[in-house]
């Protein structure tokens, strides 16, 4: 079980009431083991941070950005993030709204990809 901040329970279960479309659209590929038999968990604290998808079989992360995240002041903070989570041995891959939106297809058979990958690597 990885360490989080008890004062992000709260906030974790309201973003999971209030995904965004491209992140209910996703989730709906992921959850239920659906890829390679590996769970997915949403909106799950991870440290100081709240992930969008956290799979821990694989130690892989998935967020889906909204424009906003193209701001200056949110690219900063997106890399320390990244950061943080490559320093534990966790993967992030970034896909932002539109390409969850309209090229779904596409971005499940990323994750599928690196999920193989990571189960069974070279």
């Amino acid at each position: 079980m990885r360490h989080y901040r008890k004062n992000l329970k709260g906030r974790s279960r309201r973003l999971r009431k209030e995904m965004t479309d491209a992140e209910q659209l996703l989730w709906f590929r992921l959850r239920r083991k659906q890829i390679l038999g590996i769970q997915f968990y949403r909106q799950k604290p991870l440290g100081p941070y709240i992930v969008d998808f956290h799979a821990a079989a694989v130690n892989l992360v998935i967020e889906v950005d909204g424009g906003q995240h193209f701001e200056d002041g949110h690219l900063l903070r997106d890399a320390e993030r990244d950061g943080f989570l490559k320093m534990r041995g966790i993967m992030v891959l970034r896909f932002d709204n539109r390409q969850v939106l309209l090229e779904l297809e596409s971005v499940v058979d990323e994750v599928f990809r690196v999920c193989g990958s990571r189960l069974n690597p070279p």
